[in-house]
């Protein structure tokens, strides 16, 4: 079970620490003072992780159980790598039988059960790399994917939400019968082509904010369950072409 870390913890670290003025800038200070007094961040560190989003995952698996029976997963924007070091171990990978791959244009840090490729996940390449790495049907497809924020809400917005979309069409192309998708997204309103695709694909898709996502932050998780498989989107790629036709000959 996943609680919410309380005042008190075990890093030797008090929350409520300042930092000193010195030549930072007002907003540089308080981001620091956030973070080193930031639970999640204290407790990411007592328990091995390399990040707080590592509770994000196990929070939404905790409701929705995403990660149980998963055999094989993909971790796209894997950096600094929390979410691969648990997807290795509720997969059991090892050296020797790897099932989770994961990619990120940044280099991110050897995890002991993990492929790590350092390229972009736009490169025409990414997916081939990928499915080659795993040699094998992947059970989750996770994203914790996000542009590089600009200031400028909208284009943020409208960048990871790219992402979020590529990412989407890349899972409907690879997951086996059954499987789940999970995404980050922004607040401000799922594009309609994004959440057609999913719902036409799997069997429930769900926003979801999780408590250990700051409050003020606009992420949000797309989760999307139960893959209908691959014949179903064979079938609907068909009456698609069916009803073009019939366009056509009207």
């Amino acid at each position: 079970m996943v609680k919410t870390p309380s005042g008190s913890n075990r890093t030797g670290r008090k929350i409520g620490q300042k930092v000193k003025k010195g030549k930072l800038k007002a907003s540089s200070r308080r981001w620091i003072e956030r973070h080193i007094n930031d639970p999640y961040v204290q407790r990411a560190k007592l328990e091995g992780y390399r990040a707080r989003a590592a509770f994000k995952l196990l929070e939404i698996d905790e409701k929705h159980g995403i990660l149980k029976g998963a055999r094989r997963i993909i971790d796209l924007g894997a950096a600094p790598g929390s979410w691969s070091q648990i997807a290795a171990k509720v997969t059991n990978s090892t050296e020797e039988d790897i099932r989770v791959v994961g990619i990120d244009f940044l280099e991110v840090a050897p995890i002991p059960g993990v492929t790590l490729l350092q390229m972009d996940f736009l490169d025409d390449n990414a997916p081939r790399a990928i499915m080659d790495a795993l040699r094998g049907t992947p059970d989750l497809v996770i994203s914790d994917m996000a542009a590089p924020t600009t200031g400028h809400q909208k284009t943020d917005h409208l960048r990871t939400m790219h992402l979020c979309e590529v990412a989407a069409h890349f899972a409907v192309s690879v997951l086996a019968e059954g499987g789940h998708f999970l995404a980050k997204t922004f607040q401000g309103g799922t594009e309609r082509d994004l959440l057609n695709l999913l719902k036409q694909n799997f069997r429930q898709v769900i926003h979801i904010k999780p408590g250990s996502s700051r409050a003020e932050s606009v992420e949000m998780f797309l989760l999307a369950k139960g893959f209908k498989g691959q014949k179903h989107v064979a079938d609907e790629a068909a009456a698609a072409v069916d009803e073009v036709e019939e366009d056509d000959e009207a």
